[in-house]
């Protein structure tokens, strides 16, 4: 079942071009969804992957496919960790920090949107998105740019041809395992 949502909302993690994606999909069982995100882990372990349920709902989870080894680059990126830090997060490491937006994800009613910077996203992009209550961005794609509009709009771009390329081989016939590039 998660395949299908891999390929065409994880390709540019998957490519090794992303920290990270989510997404929503719908299931049955609550213990199958867990064992299937627990089965892809099992094989995308050694690629350098790591997929989690960041929340669920009666009958739908927000799953997040992430690079851990990048994600812990990402979340040392220069004003970063003060950033969560003025948010409340405490943790340094992004296990702690995944944690913990699991947390908020669970317990807050308003959406966290630092999640930008477990998305990859420019810091300068979250905290403009935050201040601007998504209004008045330059350009919007994957996210909604306040910065390098230039830059956002070719990542958009790199990241839409890397989906349209893996759909098509996907349907071709080849597993999400045969298109993951190791980190």
């Amino acid at each position: 079942m998660l395949e299908k949502y891999l390929i065409d909302h994880c390709s540019p993690t998957l490519a090794s071009l992303k920290t990270a994606n989510m997404f929503s999909c719908p299931y049955e069982s609550g213990e199958s969804l867990a064992e299937d995100v627990w089965q892809w882990n099992l094989q995308m372990k050694d690629k350098g992957l790591y997929l989690t349920i960041l929340r669920k709902s009666e009958k739908k989870a927000l799953v997040y496919l992430c690079r851990p080894q990048r994600l812990e680059n990402d979340l040392h990126k220069p004003g970063v960790q003060k950033f969560l830090r003025a948010c409340g997060y405490q943790g340094e490491h992004w296990e702690e920090a995944l944690k913990e937006l699991k947390e908020r994800l669970h317990m807050c009613e308003k959406f966290p949107h630092e999640i930008g910077l477990f998305l990859d996203y420019p810091l300068v992009d979250v905290i403009g998105f935050i201040r601007n209550t998504g209004k008045n961005c330059k350009c919007s794609g994957c996210w909604k740019a306040y910065g390098n509009a230039k830059e956002a709009e070719k990542t958009f771009c790199k990241y839409k041809k890397c989906r349209e390329i893996y759909s098509r081989l996907w349907e071709n016939g080849r597993s999400v395992l045969q298109l993951t590039v190791a980190a």
